[in-house]
Parts: structure tokens; C-alpha cells; sequence
């Protein structure tokens, strides 16, 4: 919950992986040269998205294909920039199998010559599907003549993309020789490959060694270079890279730099270099509501209420409709400062206005009030929610079942993570913490009655494998009634249990 707190250093963070996993950061330009004897008919960005039309409900290999065979089946003209567009849409979408399928389609049916960009763009594609050694295949068969700044650069990427420092190193000497290092793309690849590698202190070097190179930083090099002088406690050199960007004509320093500066400060407790910094900050945000939810966040580092609530005021203002981010950021950021009645008017004001219900806000005050000691408040708001017909995700019942174990109450915590367990499937992916069921399982094999320890490992089998404490808590459970055990020692044996648990039911502590 309260990482949203952190919002400052986790948007660099998200920054650096979209960097390495995927961006547009190769021309998609699909060059126009068609095959000899084709006539090149005229783009038309309508037909684009008629054709996307038919693509994109697709979610098959095989019928994308389809499609493109049914629309030139029809008589219909295609053109490079239309499947320019389409790739560059599935691309946004995270399809790329679906858009390396186009490009497949375009090189199979020799519908244009593709340039070396469309190289670029194809052999990018197949390194996420296919994976790096099938990106190096590709590379290798080109042609010397496709063969150029694009295509390395996109060969380039894929080994940033796994984090290869070495491979990196070596295949960016490599353009090095051949000049094709033009662009600030290849030196901002490296600084995230150090910065993921923990090795910050190289990052500078790299910004250094651009300029050597007559290549021009960008907004990005120098927020990566900025973040890792702060991480290093560098203050000083951090505001002294400021001041060179600062006092450059071609640079515009965005909020997210002064907000990455601003969070390295607070974690100095220098108050005034912060609220120095998020002036700065808030001259710059705009309209971006994100920008607002940072100075929120920093403000509740410093403790101020009511500039929090100022720039609440700043960003509806602005933003006209808020959204469950800018909720979840409020109210994180009053739960941070132990306001609960005013989280509470806050959450009323989402409730009568929200689109969707998202209960990751109400989560927040669910949290709040479990680390306030409110555990029996935070239950029963919830089940005020629920007899308002929301479904509540399992995260929701196993915050008020932390809470109700960090009292010592397991009959209540066990009640709790019975009530997540019955909503797993709002949210597949939701998996209790293991100490949590630890303790839970414990309690039941020692209190438990045997149909509760039965229903309770049955639910528990559906989200987590088995594992010895369930076994334990059955052991113990049976031969509290003195039910037979032998069917639990034979799955025991199928699912390959340590011996620790056959030891257990040897001794005499199952029952003392």
C-alpha cells in the first residue's frame, strides 16, 4: 500500500523496464519501395483501420493470416505505411506475435521489399517471441546491405532487453567501428543495463562518454545519470548535473526529474532543498494528473496535511475527473499520516463518483485501520461493502486476516482467510503469504475440528501446492479423534514430503 508513496523512484524504475522489455525506439518507417512491376497505390489511413478492424478481434497466429489473405483475396489494394500503422498498433498492444505475424506475411508474399528499418522492426519482433538466439539467426542472414544502423541497433536492443551487460558491451563496439553509434538510444540502453546490473557507478562514465562521442544527451539520459547519483547519497553531484541541464537552451527538464530529485532529498531529511525542488516540480506538472499524485506523495513524507490536500484541490481543478490512481495516491498518502476520518471522507467521495470499483482503493483504509489495532472496524466495513453487492477480491479478507493474526486471534484470521479463499476467483492470480497460512494451519491442527481442517485444505489445495504444514495440520486434526492416518502418510508419499513430517507422527508431540 504504501508504495505508492514511492512513486517518485518507481516511474524512473518504470521508465528503465519499459526501456529494456519494449519501446518504439526503432523507425517503424516501412520504406515504400515496392516489388518491380507493382504499382504503389495511395496510403489511406481509413482502410488502415478497416483492415485493423478485421485484425483486431483476432487472436490466433493462424487467423491473422487469414485475414490478410481474405483482404487481398477481395481485391484490395495494400500499402506499406497502412501495415506501418497496424504493427505499430499491435506493438502498443503488447501483440507482438500478432505483428510479427503481419511481417512474416509481408516478406512471404513479397508484398513490398523490405528495408532495412522493416529489418529492424522484424528481427526486434522475433526476439520477443522467439527469444535471442532466433534474433541472432535473423541477423546473421541478412544481407550487408540490410545490414546497417537500424538492425544492429535492433540486435542491440534485444540484448539489453535480457540483460546481457557483456553481449552489449561488445555488440556496441561493434557499431562503435562500423559509426553507427548516431543517437543517444544505445548509451541510454547501456546506463539501464548498469542500473539493473546495481553497478551506478558506471552510470555517470556512460553520460561522460557520450559526450565525447558528439552525442547529445536526452531527458531520459540525464534523469538515469540524476537517480544514480541520488541513489549513492552523491547529493551534490546530483544538483550539479541539474545545473548543467538546467543551463542548457536545448533541454526541458520535465516534473519527473524534479520529482526524482526531490524524493533523493527527502531521503536525506533536507525538508528545504525538497520543498525547493517540488516548487519546481509543480511549475512544471500542467495537466499531467500523475505529476500531482507525486507531489502528494512527497508531501506526506514531510508530513504536510495540508498541502496535500491543497494539490488534491490543484488537481481536481485541473484534471476535471479523477481516477482510482489519484484515489489510491490520496488516500495512501493520509493512511501514511494516520488521518483515518479524513480517508474515510475521501473514500466516500470516490464511492458516489467511481466508473469502476476498483478495491485496491478501499484496500488502503482496510490497511489503515489494521495498523491502527482497528482490525474488527476494518471487518466490518468491509462487509458493509459486500451486502452493497460488491465482490470483494481475496486480498481484501487476507488484509483483515493479517490483522487479526497480528492480534492473536486465529479463530478470526482463519474465518477471514476462509472468506478470501471463497473469492479466489475475482483474482486468479492471488496467493496467500505463506506465514500467513502457516500460522492459520498450526491453529487448526492444534483447534481446529477435523471437517474445518478438511474444507479448509481442500480451498487451500486450488491457490497454493502442498506442502508439510497442511500435511501436519490434517496429522494432527486426526489423531486428535483418533481417525485413521493412513491415507495422508500415502499422499504424503505421492507428493514427495520431507521426513520431517513422518518424524513428527512417530513422536509423542503430535498429541501432548
Amino acid at each position: 500500500m504504501l508504495a505508492a508513496l514511492n512513486t517518485s523512484n518507481s516511474l524512473l524504475h518504470s521508465s528503465i523496464k519499459t526501456l529494456l522489455v519494449f519501446r518504439k525506439v526503432f523507425s517503424c518507417t516501412i520504406a515504400t519501395t515496392a516489388v518491380p512491376g507493382v504499382k504503389a497505390p495511395h496510403y489511406s489511413a481509413s482502410r488502415s483501420r478497416n483492415l485493423f478492424s478485421r485484425i483486431s478481434p483476432v487472436r490466433q497466429d493462424r487467423g491473422i493470416v487469414q485475414v490478410l489473405d481474405q483482404w487481398v483475396a477481395e481485391g484490395r489494394e495494400v500499402h506499406p505505411l497502412e501495415f506501418q500503422w497496424i504493427i505499430r498498433e499491435l506493438r502498443s498492444r503488447r501483440r507482438f506475435s500478432h505483428a510479427l505475424q503481419i511481417s512474416k506475411w509481408i516478406n512471404y508474399n513479397r508484398i513490398y521489399k523490405l528495408s532495412p528499418a522493416d529489418h529492424a522492426v522484424h528481427l526486434d519482433l522475433i526476439g520477443v517471441v522467439h527469444g535471442l538466439e532466433a534474433a541472432e539467426s535473423f541477423f546473421d542472414i541478412l544481407s550487408d546491405q540490410d545490414k546497417n544502423q537500424k538492425t544492429y541497433g535492433a540486435l542491440l536492443n534485444c540484448y539489453a532487453r535480457e540483460g546481457l551487460l557483456e553481449k552489449t558491451l561488445h555488440h556496441m563496439q561493434r557499431m562503435k567501428d562500423k559509426g553507427y553509434v548516431y543517437s543517444s538510444l544505445a548509451y541510454n540502453n547501456l546506463m539501464a543495463l548498469y542500473k539493473k546490473a546495481g553497478q551506478l557507478e558506471k552510470i555517470p562514465e556512460i553520460l561522460s562518454e557520450m559526450k565525447r562521442d558528439g552525442v547529445a544527451p536526452n531527458n531520459f539520459s540525464y534523469r538515469i545519470c540524476i537517480n544514480s547519483l541520488g541513489e549513492r547519497s552523491d547529493l551534490s553531484g546530483m544538483e550539479k548535473l541539474l545545473d548543467e541541464i538546467e543551463a542548457q537552451q536545448d533541454i526541458s527538464i520535465d516534473w519527473v526529474t524534479y520529482s526524482i530529485v526531490a524524493y533523493h532529498f527527502v531521503k536525506a531529511n533536507e525538508k528545504e532543498k525538497v520543498l525547493t525542488y517540488m516548487k519546481k516540480l509543480e511549475e512544471k506538472v500542467g495537466k499531467d494528473a500523475l505529476g500531482y499524485n507525486h507531489l502528494i506523495s512527497l508531501y506526506a513524507h514531510l508530513g504536510d496535511k495540508d498541502e496535500m490536500m491543497r494539490v488534491w484541490g490543484l488537481q481536481k481543478i485541473v484534471s476535471k475527473k479523477q481516477i482510482n490512481r489519484d484515489y489510491i495516491t490520496l488516500l495512501g498518502s493520509l493512511v501514511k499520516l494516520g488521518e483515518l476520518e479524513k480517508a474515510e471522507a475521501v473514500l466516500k467521495e470516490w464511492d458516489s463518483s467511481c466508473c469502476t470499483y476498483d478495491f485496491k482503493v478501499p484496500n488502503i483504509l482496510l490497511i489503515g485501520y489494521c495498523q491502527k489495532g482497528l482490525v474488527q472496524k476494518s471487518e466490518t466495513m468491509l462487509r458493509n461493502i459486500v451486502e452493497r453487492g460488491k465482490k470483494p477480491t481475496p486480498n481484501s479478507w487476507a488484509i483483515i486476516a493479517a490483522g487479526y493474526l497480528d492480534q492473536n486471534d486465529l479463530e478470526k484470521a482463519f474465518q477471514c482467510m476462509k472468506e478470501a479463499l471463497a473469492v479466489k476467483e475475482n483474482n486468479k492470480k492471488w496467493m496467500p503469504k505463506p506465514g500467513q497460512i502457516t500460522k492459520i494451519l498450526q491453529w487448526l491442527g492444534d483447534k481446529g475440528r477435523i471437517e474445518e481442517v478438511e474444507d479448509f485444505v481442500c480451498s487451500l489445495g486450488t491457490v497454493i501446492p502442498v506442502n508439510k504444514h497442511v500435511y501436519q495440520a490434517l496429522i494432527k486434526a486426526s489423531i486428535r479423534v483418533g481417525r485413521d492416518t493412513g491415507w495422508i502418510m500415502d499422499s504424503m508419499k505421492t507428493d514427495e514430503i520431507d521426513d520431517e513430517t513422518q518424524k513428527m507422527l512417530n513422536s509423542r508431540s503430535w498429541t501432548d
